[in-house]
């Protein structure tokens, strides 16, 4: 049997909908969004059942949002006796995967997200940043243009190959786009953010984070590794992964190279867990092998037919 990967997403998955059916199929579902509305202080599935969008898009809605839409599969999963060999998350999805390993409790992970969407919420609006999508320029030659351009652009997600998003003042990353599609990229896109995340922007949310983790959160043994964002590395060290996740939101996802690391060591069955199907797309431009299998479980018949035919039975 091979070896499986659930990969969690992060922001940019959500939609308006999402979980509904989870949450009437489920009373495990509902009782996860009810702690999830205490800890927040409002009703976190009105967000997601009936949004509207520009509201369920805002950094303080959509992280808890896609964080508890993705907790939810997992639980119901779990139940079934269906786990991972290991996981990684996106960004965000990264809290969710030390919550599939064990690592941290719902509760403690929520709490923690209810404070890192708050702060990140505050540096989008106090601080104005967008991001974009760099195709078909190698993640290297991408830091060494952007190391000498004026303002603030960096290179805040490694997604694939050929594709780094970048992250910074929108003057900078118009000026980014523009130089390096100069200097070869395909294309250069624009992404429909809140914010520069990943970015020098988010600097003071990244540091009440790093306090929050060290002073807050406890962490377990872990059932399985975790892939680290910072790192790109499987970690089953609670205190080593303390110290990963404190960076995270100061340093860029290095995705393509968790997804190669993975592959290296032998995964080949990768499944998003969560909303969107983002992550999937990323691992079939990641590594080009006709045994490796990618799917996702996000809605209420994906999962029903997960459970049904024991596809994940581990």
């Amino acid at each position: 049997m091979k070896k499986v990967v659930f990969l969690f997403p992060g922001q940019a998955s959500q939609y308006v909908g999402m979980a509904r059916e989870l949450h009437e199929n489920f009373d495990r579902v509902k009782k996860l969004f009810a702690a999830a509305a205490d800890i927040l202080g409002y009703d976190l599935a009105e967000v997601c059942f009936n949004g509207p969008e520009e509201k369920l898009k805002r950094t303080a809605y959509t992280q808890p949002a896609v964080f508890v839409h993705s907790c939810a599969i997992d639980i119901v999963l779990k139940e079934s006796g269906i786990a991972p060999d290991t996981a990684a998350g996106h960004s965000l999805g990264e809290y969710s995967a030390l919550v599939c390993a064990g690592v941290l409790s719902f509760e403690s992970a929520m709490k923690a997200i209810a404070v890192r969407s708050a702060e990140m919420q505050k540096d989008c609006d106090d601080n104005p940043g967008t991001m974009a999508a760099i195709i078909g320029m190698d993640f290297e030659k991408i830091i060494e243009i952007l190391r000498d351009m004026p303002g603030i652009s960096v290179p805040a997600n490694y997604n694939s190959p050929g594709q780094v998003v970048i992250a910074g003042e929108v003057s900078a990353i118009d000026d980014a786009c523009a130089r390096l599609k100069e200097a070869g990229a395909k294309r250069a896109i624009g992404i429909p953010v809140g914010g520069a995340y990943h970015s020098p922007l988010m600097d003071r949310s990244s540091e009440i984070m790093k306090d929050y983790i060290y002073e807050e959160l406890s962490f377990s043994r872990f059932s399985f590794p975790v892939y680290s964002n910072v790192s790109a590395q499987a970690v089953d060290d609670p205190m080593r992964f303390k110290e990963l996740l404190s960076k995270q939101i100061s340093n860029p996802v290095l995705w393509y190279p968790i997804i190669k690391n993975m592959y290296d060591s032998g995964f080949r069955r990768f499944v998003e867990i969560g909303p969107g199907k983002v992550l999937q797309g990323l691992v079939k431009k990641s590594v080009k092998d006709p045994e490796l299998e990618y799917d996702g479980i996000d809605t209420f018949e994906h999962l029903d037919n997960f459970l049904k035919e024991k596809v994940l039975s581990v």
